[in-house]
C-alpha cells in the first residue's frame, strides 16, 4: 500500500474572526494524498484553494485541525522547524513562475539547493540534469526575461523539484499559458511527477487537465469532496 504523503484532518480557517464580516474559508477539510498520486483540486474562485495549498505546504497555519507530511504532524512545530520541513519536503509551483529575474535559469534551480545545504558541485549537477530533462538545458545561462512563458514555467518546475521533495503543490501551474504551451508544460509536469513518485496536489480550472489526474477533489463550502 502506498504511503500517505499528505494528510489534512479537520482543517479550519477563518478570516476576520473578531469582525462582523467573518469569513469561514475552510470548515473541516479532510484529505489523504498518497505517494505517486496526482490529485486535481477544483474550486470556484474565492473558495479557498490557495489557502488550502498554503496550509498544506506549511506557509500558513490552520485555526483547527492537523497537517501531516509523511506521517509527521507539522501542526505544532516552531516557525524554524516548519521552514526546515517545508524546504526539505515540499515543492511549490505557481501560476506565475516567480523566478528571480537577476539570476539565470541554472541559478534559479541552484539557489534552493544551496539554501538547503547541498554542496555547490552536487547542486549544479542536479540543476543541469533537471533543466535538460524538461528540455531547457540549452537555455541554462539565460535569465527569465530571455525565456518564453513555457520555458519559464519549466524552470519553475525544476526549482520546485530541486531539493527532491516528497510533496508537490501546484496552484494553476498552466493558467498563464496559451493552450498549446499549456499542454506541453502539463505533459512535462506529469512526466516529472510520474518519474519521481512524489505526491502532487494540483489546483486547476482546466477540465482537460483534471481528466488526466488520478482523482479530482472539489473544494466547496469549506470542505473537500470527490468530484
Amino acid at each position: 500500500m502506498s504511503e500517505v504523503m499528505l494528510r489534512l484532518a479537520g482543517i479550519e480557517k477563518v478570516y476576520n474572526r473578531d469582525a462582523v464580516n467573518e469569513v469561514r474559508v475552510l470548515t473541516g477539510a479532510d484529505l489523504a494524498l498518497n505517494a505517486g498520486e496526482m490529485v486535481a483540486l477544483v474550486a470556484p474562485s474565492g473558495a479557498g484553494k490557495s489557502t488550502l495549498l498554503h496550509i498544506a505546504g506549511l506557509l500558513d497555519t490552520p485555526d483547527a485541525g492537523t497537517v501531516e507530511i509523511a506521517g509527521t504532524d507539522m501542526t505544532g512545530l516552531s516557525d524554524r522547524r516548519r521552514t526546515i520541513a517545508r524546504r526539505r519536503d515540499v515543492g511549490f509551483i505557481y501560476q506565475f513562475h516567480h523566478l528571480l529575474p537577476e539570476f539565470n535559469a541554472l541559478e534559479n534551480v541552484l539557489l534552493p539547493q544551496l539554501a538547503n545545504g547541498v554542496p555547490r558541485g552536487e547542486a549544479e549537477t542536479r540543476a543541469y540534469d533537471l533543466l535538460a530533462r524538461v528540455g531547457v538545458g540549452a537555455r541554462a545561462d539565460h535569465r527569465p526575461s530571455a525565456l518564453s512563458g513555457g520555458e519559464q514555467q519549466r524552470v519553475a518546475f525544476c526549482r520546485a523539484l530541486a531539493n527532491e521533495p516528497r510533496l508537490l503543490l501546484a496552484d494553476e501551474p498552466t493558467g498563464n499559458l496559451d493552450p498549446a504551451t499549456s499542454e506541453t508544460v502539463f505533459e512535462t509536469l506529469v512526466d516529472l511527477v510520474r518519474g519521481t513518485g512524489l505526491a502532487a496536489l494540483v489546483a486547476t480550472h482546466n477540465p482537460a487537465l483534471t481528466e488526466r489526474m488520478d482523482r479530482v477533489l472539489r473544494l466547496d463550502a469549506g470542505g473537500l469532496t470527490a468530484d
